[in-house]
C-alpha cells in the first residue's frame, strides 16, 4: 500500500516525562502497512499556522493503533502536545524506507540497535518487529544501546526490556551505565563480540551516525542509519532534505531515511 492522507483519531496524547510526549493514533491502515525505520507527516491543527506538517518516526504499532514519540521543543510540537483523546489529526503515512532487518535475521546476524537521544524513537518498532518475527532465537534478541545526556533523558529501556532486549545505558555525564558517547560505548561492545554475525541499526544525531559509520566501515560490518533531517514535504518533491551520498544527492524522506551507512558522505 502507498501512503494514505486522511483524519486519524487520537486515542492517547501524554507527557511520559519531562517535554517528552506519547501520541497513539488509531489508523488501520497505515497501522498495518507500516515498517519499522518509516514515518509520518502530521497536521497538529486545522489553521494556517503552523504552515508545515511535522516528521514523526512510527515508534509502535498495535493491531489498528500507532504510537508516535515526540519532544516538546517548538511551537508545533506543543499545540501537538495540546490536543486530546477523541480528536482527529490529518496525517500521512506510511513514509519512506525502513530497515532491511529481515535478511540480515535470516542469515543468523544479531542485531545491535543503537539510539542517540530522540533516536530510540523508531527503533522500539524496529526491535518489536524483530523479536516477534518467527526466526528470532533468544541468543539473538536485539542488544540495544541507549545514548543520552543524563539519567533523566533515558527513554524506552523499560519497552526494550519487556519485548526481551539486552539493554546498556551511556550518558555523557556518567549519571547512569557508561560514561561517555553511545558510539565509544559501542566500539568497546564490539570489541568483545563476535562481529562477522553482528549488524548494526542507529538512529540519533549526525555527529553520532558519523562516527557509527567509521567504526562500521573499519570493522566491515553492515550497518544501516536513520537520518534525521528536516522536512517539509515528506514524500521528496521540495528537495529540501537532501543528503550527499555516493550516488549523488538523495532525498531523505523519499530515498531514506533508512541508508546503508557506506552510502553517506559525511562533511
Amino acid at each position: 500500500m502507498g501512503a494514505a492522507q486522511s483524519d486519524a483519531l487520537v486515542i492517547r496524547n501524554s507527557r511520559i516525562s519531562g517535554n517528552f510526549c506519547i501520541l497513539t493514533l488509531e489508523h488501520g491502515k497505515i497501522a498495518h502497512a507500516a515498517l519499522p525505520g518509516q514515518f509520518m507527516m502530521v497536521r497538529v491543527n486545522d489553521a494556517s499556522q503552523p504552515l508545515l506538517r511535522r516528521p514523526f518516526g512510527i515508534h509502535r504499532v498495535k493491531g489498528d493503533d500507532i504510537t508516535l514519540l515526540y519532544e516538546v521543543c517548538g511551537p508545533g510540537t506543543e499545540i501537538l502536545s495540546q490536543r486530546k483523546s477523541g480528536e482527529r489529526l490529518d496525517v500521512i503515512g506510511p513514509l519512506g524506507n525502513g530497515f532491511p532487518w529481515r535478511a540480515a535475521q535470516a542469515a543468523g546476524r544479531r542485531p545491535i540497535l543503537v539510539a542517540g537521544g530522540m533516536g530510540v524513537a523508531p527503533l522500539v518498532f524496529l526491535a518489536q518487529k524483530i523479536v516477534q518475527s518467527p526466526q528470532s532465537r533468544a541468543h539473538r534478541k536485539p542488544l540495544v544501546l541507549l545514548g543520552v545526556k543524563t539519567k533523566k533523558h533515558v527513554l524506552c529501556e523499560k519497552e526494550f526490556k519487556t519485548l526481551g532486549c539486552h539493554v546498556d545505558v551511556s550518558t555523557d555525564d556518567g549519571s547512569c551505565g557508561y560514561k561517555g558517547y553511545v558510539s565509544e560505548f559501542l566500539k568497546q561492545k564490539l570489541s568483545a563480540m563476535d562481529r562477522g554475525l553482528l549488524t548494526i541499526y542507529a538512529c540519533g544525531p549526525r555527529p553520532m551516525l558519523k562516527e557509527i559509520t567509521r567504526i562500521a566501515l573499519a570493522l566491515k560490518m553492515p550497518a544501516y542509519l536513520s537520518l534525521e533531517e528536516h522536512m517539509a514535504c515528506g514524500f521528496g518533491a521540495c528537495l529540501g532534505c537532501a543528503v550527499s551520498t555516493h550516488q549523488g544527492y538523495k532525498r531523505v524522506c523519499k530515498d531514506g531515511p533508512v541508508f546503508g551507512a557506506e552510502e553517506i558522505i559525511w562533511e
